[in-house]
Order: structure tokens, then sequence, then C-alpha cells
């Protein structure tokens, strides 16, 4: 039957059987001269066979206070070069890196460390507001009176080593560039023994999902996990040893680990980071000075681009490619990013965490209208239905939702098998959440999650749908749509825009352009003007907490007349 909405991603390019720390060997082998890493904010550059070099002494270095294959080394820290080092180093030793989010504090960042048991911890003195220091000697005050590598701490019972980024010395804690001595050839040789025991299936990164509710989970991915979803993004952007990627989203995300620098390794491509966080002047500013041809990114982080008043003086006529990705890619901010950026190649991309992270993602010669209205086809060696409340696996062009399987499914939620099994099924698909469409060609459009649903006296209503519709008002800068609770209707729908700047906008304009254009159960009941939404640091818009804001700001509760 090619009328139900199933897919699977067949294919001649045959999977990677290879461990990260193999394959990263072979590639800086090959492109040994090129260049593999730049981190604008620090000065570094670096070749392919420097790059070597440094991972290289990295994890002789880690190895050499003691870290076993299969211990967890957590990584809290901003992007930086030392993150990148980190990255592969771990792979090559076998370790287990946890990315723990820059913006977790004190009891987010214990409740990481105690739930995959971290033994090390890498971390960088600040980021932004938080002293990550004063929280770790907070958390663990032991530290302060600890030989560094021996620290005993109540609220920490597994973590026994603090290793601190910058030339400052910490109480208690190692240095990390005490590690990145020069290695002797006794140690290297240690270190491809123990790479040569590895196994591609092995657990190599714990990434924790930002959970709405109940606490974060560990999806776990393993070397075979994200090594081929990296190469097969990168073979969707048609990358090439040619190709300079500028990477601001967060490294301790799947968004600019995998789609970032595994996309780039495993095509010889050059990692190029504009700064420690996204900042839209110094991207604009990194994509010129080295001359990118790529540029990844999340809506919010493009239109802060393409709305800087000094756009217009970058030349960026060397941008071809890159992803838009990490929440929904509203079709006018597409269309800018093709016309205005030069991105004539930009990718759609669309996954999760427990996926590795992608699922489906446009190709570059795909029509236009097609990387503007979908998420693009199924990648390869991965297989998707869309399934109805009962289970069911619906025709194409109905909405339901999205299951996936195959390679990138996560190994599990790390030591809670509960939630994983609710999350996997028996027959190994992977429950998303989402809900999406599957044209006759294969095209995937997601029309929102499953928890985000609007039923307004019991019609199925999608924000997504809302929103698209709301971009297209000249006014508009950025808009979402949230239910609330109505005690008639169940639920009504609230728009929360931001408008452009210079521009005025009133409560009555927006509602007399949806009228007519909409039907009138999608016209939003509340609408609100605000300055900004809540999102986590990936760019992630929070909802549940727009509809918090917005039930306290409206007066309204979730009880419901007779």
């Amino acid at each position: 039957m090619t009328n139900i909405s199933y897919v699977h991603g067949a294919s001649a390019e045959p999977l990677i059987g290879s461990t990260i720390g193999a394959y990263f060997d072979a590639v800086c082998a090959r492109h040994a001269g090129g260049e593999a890493l730049v981190v604008s904010h620090q000065g570094a550059r670096l070749s392919y066979a420097a790059l070597r070099d440094e991972v290289d002494r990295l994890a002789c270095g880690l190895i050499r206070l003691g870290l076993q294959s299969g211990d967890r080394v957590g990584i809290w820290s901003q992007n930086n070069l030392e993150w990148v080092l980190t990255q592969f180093a771990t792979a090559k030793a076998g370790l287990v890196m946890v990315n723990i989010n820059p913006a977790y504090r004190r009891a987010e960042l214990e409740y990481a460390l105690n739930k995959v048991g971290c033994r090390a911890l890498i971390l960088a003195p600040s980021f932004k507001a938080s002293n990550y220091l004063e929280i770790i000697s907070d958390l663990a005050p032991e530290l302060a009176r600890s030989t560094p590598g021996r620290l005993r701490s109540s609220r920490l019972p597994q973590l026994e080593m603090v290793i601190r980024l910058g030339e400052e010395v910490s109480a208690g804690m190692f240095n990390f560039d005490s590690l990145r001595t020069p290695a002797s050839a006794a140690e290297l040789e240690a270190l491809q023994a123990r790479g040569a025991l590895l196994q591609f299936d092995d657990p190599i990164n714990i990434q924790f999902t930002s959970g709405t509710t109940g606490a974060p989970k560990g999806a776990t991915l393993s070397h075979h996990n994200i090594l081929n979803n990296g190469y097969f993004i990168g073979e969707a952007m048609r990358l090439t040893s040619a190709d300079r990627l500028c990477i601001p989203v967060p490294l301790y995300h799947c968004f600019g680990m995998v789609l970032g620098n595994l996309a780039c390794l495993t095509h010889g491509a050059a990692m190029i980071f504009p700064g420690e966080g996204f900042d839209p002047l110094a991207t604009l500013q990194t994509v010129e000075a080295e001359r990118c041809t790529g540029l990844h990114g999340v809506p919010t982080m493009f239109i802060s681009m393409l709305d800087h008043p000094e756009f217009a003086r970058f030349d960026l006529s060397r941008l071809r490619t890159g992803i838009m990705a990490g929440s929904p890619c509203p079709v006018e901010v597409m269309k800018r990013v093709v016309a205005q950026m030069h991105m004539a190649e930009v990718t759609i991309a669309y996954g999760m965490t427990e996926t590795s992270p992608v699922s489906f993602q446009s190709s570059t010669d795909d029509p236009l209208e097609l990387r503007v209205s979908t998420v693009g086809r199924i990648q390869p060696h991965v297989e998707v239905k869309i399934v109805d409340s009962e289970g069911r696996i619906v025709p194409r062009g109905a909405t339901g939702e999205l299951l996936t399987r195959g390679y990138s499914v996560m190994l599990g939620y790390w030591g809670d098998e509960a939630r994983t099994r609710e999350a996997i099924d028996v027959a190994g698909w992977m429950h998303t959440g989402d809900l999406a469409t599957l044209d006759a060609a294969g095209y995937c459009n997601i029309v929102g999650r499953l928890k985000d649903m609007v039923i307004r006296g019991g019609e199925n209503v999608y924000p997504r749908e809302i929103e698209e519709f709301l971009y297209r008002h000249p006014k508009v800068q950025d808009v979402q749509v949230v239910g609330v609770p109505d005690p008639k209707y169940g639920e009504e729908l609230c728009a929360c825009i931001i408008v452009r700047a210079g521009e005025k906008l009133s409560e009555q304009e927006v509602r007399d352009f949806c009228t007519g254009q909409i039907a009138h159960y999608k016209i939003p009941r509340y609408i609100r003007l605000v300055d900004s939404f809540p999102m986590t640091i990936t760019g992630k818009i929070q909802k549940y907490l727009m509809r918090d804001q917005m039930k306290r700001e409206l007066g309204l509760s979730e009880e419901k007349t007779a």
C-alpha cells in the first residue's frame, strides 16, 4: 500500500560501522592540512592534523587521571575550543560525555550529575549571569579542602574530579590546560589500544531533554547514533572539504555537536564558532571574515540577523547552505533567508534529541515551496509512520503522531527503564509526541505538538497553522499561539505577537487581518503584544510557560462551568 503514512529511507549508501574515535583519526589523516576548527572569540585556528594532536593530548590527559572506559564526564560550558576538544577526546578515550545545559542552576546541576553518576566534571568559570565556580563550590563545599581528583562530597557522592577552564587556580580542581601537555609514546599507544576495544554501539553521549514536566531525562546516544546522523545530515547539505560552516548554536545541544561538528568532521569541512553564545552581530561578522559557506540557526536567530540594523553592510555572498531547525520554521522567514542571505541551498531539518537527532531533512535542490512548507523527506536508513490515537497508521495527508525507528533511536534514558519503555515501544518505534502529515511524495509537515493542539468547542486547532498565517502581516516580526482555558469552549486561542521595530499594531488590526481569511474559530480571541518569548538556550519556545503567563494575565483558570 502506498496510501498509508509510512516511509523508509532506503539507501545504497551504507551506514558507518565505526567508532567516532577511529573515524576521527581517518578524517584527520585524509585532510591533515585542511582547516578544521576556528574559534573566533578565542583566536584559535587548527588544521585537522593539529586538531588530532590536541585531541590526543587531552584524551591521554583524561586517562592519566584514572578515568576508565564507560565513565561519565560532564561538561558545563558555553561554546569554546575546550568544548570541541572534549567532545572528540572523550569519544577516543571511551568516556561518556554528559552535556549539561549552560542555563542550569544548582538544583539542576545536582540532579544531572547524580542521575548519571558523573565521575568528572569539566566546567567554565562562568557564563552570562551564572558563576559556575560559586555554584559547584556551594554544592560541594568539600572542594575547598580536597586534593584535586579526590573529592568526597556528601551531595555529589560519585563526583571525584572537577576540571576548570581558564588560567586561575581553584582549590580542589584540576586546570583543563594541565591535561593538554604532550603525551608520551606509551600513552599514545595505550590510547590507540583502548580505542581498538571500543564498539560502535557503546554509549558515548548523554543529553538531558529539557522536560516540560517532571525531571529531565538523560537521552543516551551511541557512536553509531550520532556519527551516522552527522554524516547523512552533511550529505543532505552536500558538504565537502571546501565548506566552512558557521555554528552559532549551542554545543551542549545536538544542533551544535551533531548537525554542526559531526556533519563537518565526516566531510572534512571547517567548524567555525563566532562566539560563546549567539550574538547576531558577531555571527554576521564571522560569516563575512571567515568566508563561511554555511550557517546554522533556529528561526529566532535568523530573524535577529535579518533585522539587525547593520545587516546590509555585510558580504554574505559566499553562503549557500545551512540548516534552520530547532523549532517550526516560519515560511516568511525562510524566504528572507534565501533571498537576503544568499542561502539558496538552505535546508530544513526535523528531529529530536532521542533520535540523534534528525529524521527528516529537505534537500538542497528541493523546490523552494517544499522547503518552506515541509521538513523534507525521510533520512537514509530511518523509518517513520504516522498513527492515530489508537496506534493505527493513518492515510497519507491525515494528521497523527509521528513515530520513528532505525539506527538513530537512542539506547534509552539513562537509569530509567520505565520512561524508556514509555517512549520506545516493543517494536522499536520512538513516540515523538509530534503531530505530522505525510504527502504522496513522502514530504513531511509538522503540524504541532500533541500536547500543543488546541481543542476549541470540539474543533482541533493547530497553533502552527495560525502562526504561519499571522507571519504574513507586514508588522509582525514573530508570533506564537497558545491555548488558554475557556468555560464555554474548553479552550480559546491566544496570539502573542512581537511587533517589528518602528511599527505600531493594534489588536483590532490583527483581527481584521484574519477575518475572511481563516475560519472564525481559528481567529485568536486574545491578542497580546509582547517584547519577547520565554525560550530555552537553544532557541526553542517554551509554550507551557507562555500558557501559564497568559492564564495569569488574563485571569483564567482550568475550571469549566457545567
